[in-house]
């Protein structure tokens, strides 16, 4: 089994309150969910309006299907126009790596 997650942080755009960064957030991860099969979730700076930690995580029989799908979230993350992506850090590991 090949386990593959990807963190991005991002700047959001004209955001002035936790409650708009939720708003601007909420489908954005729907999407990504819809689009990838894969596990998505807010992953830090939960406390800053403007910035947001997304990580998006998958499990499958290969490394090439598990590349695919974190090839995948970075494309749908960095063709939103509403959030710089300032980076995008990704880990593969197999299960049986120590």
């Amino acid at each position: 089994m090949w386990i593959g997650w990807i963190e991005f942080d991002l700047l959001l755009g004209d955001v002035h309150s936790l409650k708009e960064k939720r708003g601007v957030l909420r489908p954005l991860i729907a999407e990504l969910r819809r689009a990838t099969e894969a596990s998505v979730a807010e992953v830090g700076d939960q406390d800053l309006h403007r910035r947001a930690r997304l990580g998006v995580a998958v499990t499958a029989a290969g490394a090439d299907r598990v590349t695919d799908v974190l090839d995948r979230a970075e494309r749908l993350v960095a063709a939103h126009p509403e959030f710089t992506l300032l980076s995008a850090r990704r880990r593969l590991h197999r299960s049986d790596d120590d």
